[in-house]
């Protein structure tokens, strides 16, 4: 790997491994849905000039259908229920079950008729994940926030179902002009939802409230967007797909450090569990070449 490479390769882990942390500070303020609109329109007020100036915007619009079904399942629902999540869960745990997002992929191939033909390792991979899941679930959540869990379970989904749109509908349109015009639409949505809910704030938020939001829209989404294309420009859009490997160590050590989270013995142990588990169910499976912030695809819109 170059120098070059390297830099991407740091840069992007550290993009795609903080969200986590910044959401939890973002909710201890804000609603997730003002969150979640914040993030959103600004990420895109970034990356739809630079999409226009390419002329990438009307070839995706055009795509209306799987553009709108994407934005559901990547953005839309899943940003929303994991700030919603961080609200009762440690920003690590967060990170920690995303990482099992490979498996409920290979779920999605088999659901929808297209299963792989796994090796003896891809089923151990399978295993592994699930009990690293089951630790983390039973053991260090301890049962007391299962519904922050089934939450996570729902943006589980959602990033499986992504980059399962993407190569199957849009992966000969332009990757910058599909996520600028995905999260205008995300803003578009939670717009009329903010006022409508009582989202808006009873007083102005504190200095790092608001800079995590700002940090989730500039760095966690578009500055991480463009790092990613070109990380997968120096080594190749397979190689990349590695860094889903290193965001949730990322999470962790910064909710320790920043947030002072306890890192139990459960959750080394569910840590390296899924991470194998993911490791091994991903093998020798090619990647899309798009898509979060997090796990088993290079995943635009991860965390």
């Amino acid at each position: 790997m170059s120098p070059r490479a390297m830099v991407l390769f740091a840069a992007l882990g550290i993009a795609w491994g903080i969200p986590y942390l910044l959401i939890k500070v973002a909710v201890t303020e804000l609603d997730p849905a003002l969150v979640v609109f914040g993030r959103s329109a600004l990420g895109g007020l970034i990356l739809l000039p630079l999409a226009l100036a390419r002329g990438q915007v009307l070839p995706v619009l055009r795509r209306w259908r799987p553009l709108l079904a994407y934005t559901v399942a990547e953005i839309v629902l899943p940003w929303y229920f994991l700030t919603s999540a961080e609200q009762r869960l440690p920003s690590s745990t967060a990170g920690l079950l995303l990482a099992a997002v490979p498996l409920v992929g290979v779920a999605l191939a088999f659901l929808t008729g297209r299963p792989e033909r796994f090796s003896g390792g891809n089923w151990i991979g399978i295993l592994l994940g699930m009990l690293g899941v089951a630790a983390l679930v039973g053991l260090d959540v301890a049962g007391s926030d299962l519904s922050a869990v089934a939450e996570v379970g729902i943006v589980v989904v959602g990033y499986a179902i992504g980059p399962v749109i993407l190569s199957r509908r849009m992966s000969d349109l332009p990757g910058t002009g599909v996520v600028a015009v995905s999260l205008v639409l995300a803003a578009l949505v939670y717009l009329p939802v903010v006022p409508l809910t009582g989202a808006w704030p009873t007083q102005w938020p504190s200095a790092p409230a608001l800079a995590s939001v700002i940090t989730l829209a500039v760095v966690c989404s578009a500055a991480a967007f463009l790092i990613m294309f070109a990380l997968i420009t120096e080594i190749g859009p397979v190689r990349t797909t590695t860094i889903t490997y290193v965001n949730p160590a990322i999470a962790i050590v910064a909710g320790a450090l920043v947030l002072g989270e306890r890192v139990t013995i459960w959750t080394v142990v569910g840590f390296v569990l899924v991470l194998a588990g993911s490791f091994l169910v991903t093998r020798r499976r090619r990647a899309p070449l798009i898509s979060p912030e997090p796990p088993g695809a290079i995943d635009v819109a991860a965390g």
